[in-house]
């Protein structure tokens, strides 16, 4: 995808938040959080990340019902786990968790900031087969 067509997809979506994604747009934009500087729908790799905060490598991504489809599911992994991969951290909220109670998830958003001054982050390694590995628990 050009510069030109990212920017308009980065536009389009923004022009079509959620409820959820205004309501925590407005406690991020400007810096306002802790003087952390916040993209919507910014562009890494081959994906549009909801909000990224570029100096702590810090990704915000919203999830309402769709979510809960298994292909859904299946499909945030694997982005999820491309974005982790680039060296990014992905933080996941219900959009209800932002409606209801925003205070504790920018409480959790300003704690991954603050790890992030304090830790260099290492992206996964691949095996041998060129795979991610899986998170505990899993596989």
């Amino acid at each position: 995808m050009n510069r030109e067509t990212r920017t308009e997809r980065s536009r389009d979506l923004r022009q079509r938040q959620t409820y959820a994604e205004e309501k925590i747009w407005q406690a991020l934009r400007g810096d306002r959080l802790d003087g952390l500087k916040f993209r919507r729908q910014h562009p890494i790799s081959r994906y549009f990340a909801d909000f990224a905060g570029d100096k702590a490598l810090l990704v915000i991504e919203l999830d309402g019902g769709i979510h809960e489809d298994d292909d859904q599911a299946s499909y945030d992994l694997v982005r999820q786990r491309e974005i982790e991969a680039l060296g990014w951290f992905v933080l996941r909220f219900l959009n209800d968790e932002v409606v209801k109670d925003l205070p504790k998830v920018l409480d959790a958003v300003k704690a991954q900031a603050r790890m992030a001054d304090t830790v260099t982050p290492h992206p996964p390694t691949r095996d041998a087969s060129g795979s991610l590995p899986l998170p505990m628990g899993e596989g």
